[in-house]
C-alpha cells in the first residue's frame, strides 16, 4: 500500500521541523545572545534554519497528503510508487539546507530534494484529475 510510508515519514519530518521552530524562538526571544541573532536575521545560520524550518515542516505535510491521497485514490499501483519515492525524496531539500547550514555541504540536495517534490506534487495532481476525467466518461 503506497503511501503509509509517506504519512509517517511526513508526520516525523513535521515533527522534527516545529522542534527548529522551538530553536528558532529560543534564540529570537530567550537566548543571552538574541541581539546577535536578531541582528542576523537575513544571513548565514540564521536564515538558513530559518529556510529548513519552513521547507522540512511543508515538505512533511506534503508527505502526509501525498500518502493520504495514494492511500484512498486506485491510482496504479506502479505510478503510486513512483510518485510516493519522489514525495519521499523531497524530504532531502530541508536536510540538505541544515547539511548545507551546519557543515557546508554544497547545495545538490536542496535542488534534487525541491525538484522531487515538484515532480511528485505535479504528477499526482495530473493523476487525480485524469481519474476525474475518467469517471465522468
Amino acid at each position: 500500500m503506497e503511501g503509509r510510508k509517506n504519512v509517517g515519514w511526513g508526520f516525523l519530518f513535521l515533527g522534527l521541523f516545529m522542534t527548529v521552530g522551538f530553536f528558532l524562538g529560543y534564540m529570537h526571544d530567550i537566548a543571552p545572545q538574541k541581539e546577535e541573532w536578531i541582528a542576523q536575521y537575513a544571513s548565514g545560520m540564521h536564515f538558513e534554519s530559518r529556510m529548513a524550518h519552513a521547507h522540512g515542516g511543508l515538505f512533511g505535510l506534503i508527505n502526509v497528503a501525498v500518502g493520504l491521497a495514494l492511500l484512498a485514490l486506485p491510482i496504479p499501483a506502479s505510478r503510486a510508487r513512483w510518485i510516493s519515492w519522489l514525495a519521499l525524496a523531497g524530504l532531502l531539500m530541508p536536510i540538505g539546507i541544515v547539511l548545507h547550514a551546519l557543515f557546508g555541504v554544497p547545495p545538490a540536495l536542496v535542488f534534487l530534494g525541491g525538484a522531487a517534490m515538484i515532480v511528485a506534487t505535479l504528477w499526482l495532481g495530473a493523476e487525480v484529475l485524469s481519474l476525474r476525467l475518467a469517471a465522468r466518461s
